[in-house]
């Protein structure tokens, strides 16, 4: 039997309406650099879902590429970038960020990997002297690393107390479909356009062959020079601009539908593992779920899923990520559970 696949949303090329619309523009020889008119409807969907008429909206690659590209364009050289501990930036990313000349401040944050307002005071009071770098950026991911969702009332908050602190708040939005299509959730796009100075929404992770969309409100003139100089522009833009436009269409609808998805197929994973007695890390509302398994499962674990170790716990414990994607099913998830309880 086919191994099982829970070890992250990526590894499937493309839902089929994204794999159908690259097939329908493969020869239609469009304008490059995103320039074409598939990339200006898909930037006029996003302007409008974030009620945001005046945003600059561009598209890139890759997370890394446009976390690190963001970063540098909202900040001055000496400037440097409060973020969680377990935030994608600081342990993920190889260095990017801090590549182009950003320290990253890290904060130690609970099991579900938000930041919380109350932390960021004592960055901004300890680097008061003017020989340590100026905190001036708040990173976040939502959903977090953890799988964690911000309510509208945490988001609120923590862009409150980045105002008050004349800091920018950025929200990586990598999984940003699996939080917004949450049970738990209560944000809009354009609350996301609203309570951040900048934010991604990420294809890669929900059902895009590539592709990530940089949202900043207020709009940025000079970010495309910023881009290009960073590696960050597609000539054959037109790849990306199709895909957002298919998946951004109705409200979004095709965006949602796909996060659902891959939500759903994680929470009745994660029912099954409590009911299997198998204790987890955090609770996740959305589409990555962390067990905790004995030392003694991890090889057998392999012979029939793959997944990936998380974090060691100890001697004889290792917390595990399982991950769903546009392109789970219920059925694999009840096959999982079936061998885990055989274990």
């Amino acid at each position: 039997m086919e191994k099982l696949f829970f070890r992250n949303d990526y590894s499937e090329g493309a839902c089929q309406p994204a794999l159908d619309v690259i097939c329908a523009v493969n020869m239609e020889r469009n304008i490059g650099y995103g320039e074409d008119g598939h990339s200006e409807r898909a930037k006029d969907m996003i302007r409008s879902l974030c009620a945001c008429p005046e945003a600059t909206v561009e598209f890139f690659i890759g997370g890394t590429n446009v976390n690190a590209v963001a970063i540098a364009a909202l900040l001055r050289p000496w400037e440097g970038v409060i973020s969680p501990e377990s935030g994608h930036i600081n342990g993920h990313e190889s260095g990017a960020v801090e590549s182009y000349g950003h320290k990253i401040l890290a904060v130690k944050t609970g099991a579900d990997g938000k930041l919380l307002p109350e932390q960021i005071p004592p960055i901004m009071d300890y680097h008061q002297d003017t020989h340590l770098v100026k905190p001036r950026l708040v990173y976040i991911s939502n959903a977090t690393e953890r799988g964690a969702v911000y309510t509208k009332g945490e988001l609120t908050a923590l862009y409150d107390m980045c105002v008050a602190n004349d800091l920018l708040l950025f929200i990586d939005g990598a999984r940003l479909a699996v939080a917004l299509a949450s049970p738990v959730n209560d944000l809009t796009f354009a609350d996301m356009a609203a309570l951040s100075h900048a934010f991604t929404i990420g294809g890669t992770k929900n059902g895009m062959l590539m592709g990530e969309a940089l949202v900043i409100p207020a709009g940025l003139s000079e970010l495309f020079r910023i881009k290009k100089q960073r590696g960050g522009v597609l000539a054959k833009g037109f790849l990306l601009g199709a895909q957002f436009e298919v998946l951004m269409a109705n409200d979004a609808a095709l965006y949602l539908e796909n996060a659902r998805t891959a939500n759903d197929c994680a929470q009745a994973l994660q029912t099954g593992l409590q009911t299997l007695g198998i204790p987890l890390l955090n609770l996740s509302p959305t589409n990555q779920i962390f067990p905790i398994v004995p030392n003694a499962w991890l090889e057998p674990l392999r012979s029939f899923v793959e997944y990936e170790i998380w974090e060691p716990l100890d001697n004889s414990r290792t917390a595990i990520r399982f991950v769903c994607s546009f392109a789970s099913s219920i059925d694999k998830v009840e096959t999982l559970l079936e061998k885990l309880s055989k274990l």
